[in-house]
C-alpha cells in the first residue's frame, strides 16, 4: 500500500486516468453531443446523430472530432463564435405558446369545473370517438344516489355520432335529450355501474337501430366506459366495413400530417378531408377555403414560390412545393402537390391535391442547418486561435532542429502539437546552462488548450528563465518560486505541472524535483527505469506548497527522458500501457549502442496523442574534458 504524499499522487493519477478514459471515448463524446444538439434543437436524439455523422462526411473528419467541436461551441460561455451559437439555438428553441382549437360555448347547460376543462384538453389529442359524461342526480342533490340522467361534458373534435352530429352539436346537452333510445339500456347501465363502484365496464358488440336515412340499418358497435375523477369516459367503436376504412383513412391522415382536397372546375363542387381542416385550422361547418383565401394566407416572403407553382400549373405541369402560411398567428411549412384532368385543349376540369404539414421537419432542418453554419464560424475561430497559438509558440518556445552540446551533457528536444485544431495547449521547455557551470533543465505542462494555455505557458517559460537566472538553481526552490507566482495571480489563473533537474557535468549527477509531473524515465544498457518521484503537488493548488528533491547519477551510454502526459496519455489505453512503447523504444537504442541515439530515440517515440502536446527532452552524458 502507498502512503504519504506518494500515494495520494498515485491515487491522483489513476483518477485522471480513468476520467480521461471516460473523456476520451468516442461513441461517448458523440452520444453527448447529439444529446446536447437534440436537446437545443428540440429534434429527435437520432436525427441529431445522423446530423452529426452527416457533417464528419462532407467534412471527411472523425465523427468524434466534430463531436467535440460541438460541445465545446454549445457548452463555452467564451468566443464570439460560441456565444452566436448558443444564441441561434436557444432562440431556436424557445417555447412556442401552444395552440388548440377551443369550441364555442354551446348555448345550453355548459358543464363547469376544472375537470370539464381537463377533460377537454385530453380528448382535443385524442382521435377517434370519445365523450366525457358527468353523472346528474336527482333533485333532492343527493349524489350518492344513482345518477338520473348524464351530461355531455366534453367530447374529441374528431367525433361524429350515428346521427351525423359533431361535437359541437353535442357537448353540453344531456344524454336524456341528446339520446332518448339509450336511458336505461345497456350502454346506460354500464354508466352507472361503473360511476357506483369504479371499475370500467366493455359493453358489447351490440346492434344499434340505425336511421332510414343511415346504412346500414343497423349498426354494431363496442362501448368502453372508463371512471375518470368524477365522471366517465365513454369510447365507441364501429364495427361496419365503411366505417372501419373511413377510420383507417382519417387516422394515416392523422399520423402523416396530410390532407387531400378535390375541386370539380365544371360544377364548383370542393370536397376536403377532415385533416385538411385540421392543417388549416378550419371547422369544417364552414367548408373550405377558396382559392383566394388560401393565397392570402402565403407568407409575403414566400409569395415567388407560390406564383411560379401556378405558373408551372397552367403550362400542364404537376406542382410539388413547400412554403410558408400563416395560420391562427402561427407559421406553418406546407407541402403541396396538385395535378388536373384537363380537357383537349389543356384546361383543368379537375383539381386534385395533397397538403401536408411539415412544420416540424422543416423548422428542425432549418434549426440543424443554422446551427451548422455557426458551428462553422466555431470552427473558423478556432482554426485562427491554433494558428495564433501555434506561431506564439514558436515564438516563445523555439525548437532546435538537431541536438545541442552543453558542458556535459547532448540534448535533444521534440514538439508535436495536438491533431485537433481546439486542442493546442501550453507544453514548454528549459535547458540552458547557469553561469557555475551546471545546466538546468525543464518541462512543464499548463492545464487547458488554445489561445489561453499557450499564453499561460509562455508566461511560465519566461518567469522561470527568470528565476533560473536571477534567484537560484536549485530544482525544489525553483518549483516553490513558481508556485507562489501562479498562486499570487501573477500569471493567467491556471494550473500546471513541471519537472526542474540540475546537472553537474563534473559529477555526472542529476538533482531534480516535480510538481505533479510524470516522472523521468533512465535507460542504461537495454533497461529503462522510471525514476521514484520525490513528493510535489501540481503548481497552481495551494500557495504554501513545498517541494522535495531527489539526486541520481548518470554514467556514459545513459539516456535521461523528461516529456508531458500527451506521450503516454492514449484514448482508449491506461497510462501504464501508454509507456510500454517509449520504454521499449528506449531499451532497444541502449542496448544497440547506436553513434546517434538521440536522434533515433525522438524518431522511434510514438506520435503524439491527437487530443494533447507532446513536448519530448532526452539528454546523455558527454565525456568531459
Amino acid at each position: 500500500m502507498l502512503d504519504g504524499h506518494e500515494g495520494y499522487q498515485r491515487r491522483l493519477a489513476d483518477i485522471d486516468a480513468a476520467v480521461a478514459q471516460a473523456r476520451l471515448d468516442p461513441a461517448a463524446i458523440v452520444q453527448a453531443a447529439a444529446g446536447l444538439l437534440a436537446g437545443r434543437v428540440g429534434c429527435r436524439v437520432s436525427q441529431a446523430h445522423a446530423h452529426l455523422l452527416r457533417l464528419a462526411s462532407e467534412q471527411n473528419r472523425a465523427p468524434a472530432a466534430v463531436a467535440s467541436e460541438l460541445l465545446d461551441a454549445l457548452e463555452s460561455p467564451a468566443g464570439a463564435a460560441a456565444r452566436r451559437l448558443r444564441a441561434a439555438t436557444d432562440q431556436a428553441t424557445a417555447p412556442r405558446a401552444a395552440t388548440r382549437r377551443r369550441h364555442p360555448p354551446p348555448a345550453r347547460e355548459e358543464p363547469v369545473g376544472d375537470w370539464t376543462q381537463m377533460m377537454q384538453q385530453v380528448l382535443d389529442a385524442m382521435p377517434g370517438q370519445h365523450t366525457a359524461l358527468l353523472p346528474v342526480h336527482d333533485e333532492a342533490g343527493n349524489e350518492a344516489g344513482e345518477a338520473t340522467d348524464w351530461l355531455l361534458a366534453a367530447a374529441s373534435p374528431t367525433m361524429t355520432d350515428l346521427s351525423g352530429r359533431r361535437s359541437p352539436d353535442i357537448v353540453g346537452r344531456r344524454v336524456s335529450d341528446a339520446y332518448p333510445t339509450m336511458v336505461g339500456g345497456p350502454v346506460w347501465q354500464a354508466w352507472c355501474d361503473a360511476h357506483t363502484d369504479g371499475q370500467p365496464r366493455d359493453v358489447g358488440p351490440i346492434l344499434y337501430p340505425g336511421t332510414p336515412e343511415q346504412a346500414p340499418a343497423q349498426i354494431t358497435l363496442t362501448v368502453q366506459v372508463q371512471p375518470v375523477g368524477p365522471g366517465l369516459l365513454n369510447t365507441w367503436v364501429r364495427h361496419d366495413e365503411e366505417t372501419r376504412l373511413t377510420e383507417r383513412i382519417d387516422q394515416t391522415e392523422r399520423l402523416g400530417q396530410l390532407g387531400w382536397g378535390e375541386a370539380d372546375l365544371v360544377t364548383g363542387a370542393v370536397q376536403w378531408s377532415a385533416e385538411l381542416y385540421r392543417i388549416y385550422e378550419r371547422d369544417p361547418d364552414d367548408g373550405p377555403l377558396t382559392s383566394e383565401e388560401q393565397d392570402a394566407l402565403t407568407v409575403p416572403e414566400d409569395e415567388p414560390i407560390r406564383r411560379q407553382a401556378a405558373e408551372a400549373f397552367a403550362r400542364g405541369e404537376t406542382i410539388d412545393i413547400t412554403h410558408r402560411i400563416r395560420v391562427g398567428g402561427r407559421i406553418k411549412h406546407v407541402r403541396t402537390v396538385a395535378d388536373a384532368v384537363r380537357d383537349s385543349h389543356n384546361r383543368p376540369v379537375k383539381i386534385y391535391g395533397i397538403v401536408q404539414d411539415v412544420t416540424t421537419a422543416e423548422t428542425t432542418r432549418i434549426k440543424l442547418l443554422d446551427v451548422e453554419a455557426q458551428l462553422a464560424d466555431h470552427q473558423r475561430l478556432l482554426a485562427a486561435e491554433h494558428l495564433l497559438a501555434a506561431r506564439l509558440q514558436h515564438i516563445v518556445l523555439p525548437i532546435p532542429a538537431d541536438p545541442i552540446d552543453l558542458p556535459g551533457l547532448r540534448v535533444a528536444v521534440r514538439y508535436l502539437p495536438a491533431e485537433q485544431t481546439d486542442r493546442i495547449g501550453g507544453d514548454w521547455f528549459y535547458a540552458e546552462t547557469t553561469d557555475d557551470g551546471h545546466i538546468v533543465l525543464a518541462v512543464g505542462d499548463v492545464a487547458g488548450h488554445g489561445i489561453h494555455a499557450a499564453a499561460t505557458m509562455a508566461q511560465l517559460r519566461q518567469a522561470f528563465s527568470a528565476l533560473a537566472t536571477l534567484t537560484t538553481t536549485e530544482p525544489a526552490q525553483l518549483l516553490t518560486h513558481l508556485n507562489r507566482l501562479i498562486c499570487a495571480g501573477r500569471t493567467a489563473p491556471t494550473t500546471a505541472t513541471a519537472i526542474v533537474g540540475r546537472y553537474h557535468p563534473d559529477t555526472a549527477t542529476l538533482r531534480w524535483a516535480q510538481a505533479g509531473h510524470p516522472a523521468p524515465l533512465r535507460s542504461r544498457a537495454g533497461t529503462t527505469t522510471e525514476l521514484q518521484r520525490p513528493d510535489g503537488i501540481l503548481l497552481g493548488a495551494t500557495h504554501n506548497a513545498t517541494y522535495d528533491t531527489a539526486t541520481i547519477t548518470l554514467t556514459l551510454g545513459d539516456l535521461l527522458l523528461f516529456y508531458t502526459d500527451g506521450l503516454i496519455e492514449h484514448r482508449n489505453r491506461s497510462l501504464a500501457e501508454g509507456l510500454t512503447p517509449v520504454k521499449n523504444a528506449l531499451n532497444q537504442i541502449t542496448a544497440s549502442h547506436t553513434n546517434q541515439p538521440l536522434a533515433e530515440l525522438l524518431t522511434r517515440l510514438p506520435r503524439a496523442n491527437p487530443d494533447d502536446d507532446t513536448c519530448t527532452l532526452a539528454a546523455r552524458p558527454l565525456p568531459t574534458r
